[in-house]
């Protein structure tokens, strides 16, 4: 089995939350280029364009839960 036997297609809703976190975030630190009102413009902007474009986007499936060592 490979790893792409496993993907579904992103939602839109997904990607634009994902592209703008990416737009605010630089891993866990906050960037000042932009505020979060334009990060979502942007994001919803980008998706609109991928959708009309046909592009369609693969989201791999929900890693579980890290255990607690004891």
């Amino acid at each position: 089995m490979n790893e792409t036997d496993n993907l579904w297609p992103a939602t839109a809703e997904e990607l634009a939350t994902t592209i703008s976190f990416a737009l605010r975030f630089d891993g866990r630190k906050r960037t000042h280029s932009g505020d979060e009102f334009m990060a979502k413009i942007t994001a919803e902007r980008l998706i609109e364009h991928l959708e009309r474009s046909g592009y369609v986007v693969m989201k791999k499936p929900p890693q579980p839960a890290h255990s607690v060592g004891r």
